[in-house]
């Protein structure tokens, strides 16, 4: 895929393959990119908690570190990179999402 800045604008639940579970701000892209990653063992499930959810500054400051951070994956992936949400500005940001949004 061509580098394009990725809008976020829903949570997933991701059930890795050990069992355990944690939450992701994404979008219909990287949604899709976990539905073939389950497909390939690379994680067991995902699903879509929230659809829609409001751009807020929250979701701002965590979309602008993983659109700084990361690459989105080619359709030809073999791995999966879970979003690392360091302590500090990006923890508190997916925090208040969550909350915002009655998750977790």
């Amino acid at each position: 895929m061509a580098e394009k800045y990725q809008t976020l604008d829903l949570i997933e639940q991701i059930t890795r393959n050990d069992g355990s579970k944690y939450y992701e701000i994404a979008n219909m892209f990287m949604n899709g990119r976990a539905e073939l990653a389950a497909v390939r063992g690379l994680i067991k499930s995902v699903r879509i908690l929230q659809l829609n959810i409001p751009h807020s500054n929250a979701v701002g400051v965590y979309e602008r570190y993983v659109n700084d951070t990361y690459q989105m994956p080619a359709e030809d992936f073999t791995t999966w990179t879970e979003w690392v949400k360091p302590t500090g500005q990006i923890e508190t940001a997916v925090a208040e999402i969550l909350r915002a949004n009655h998750i977790g």
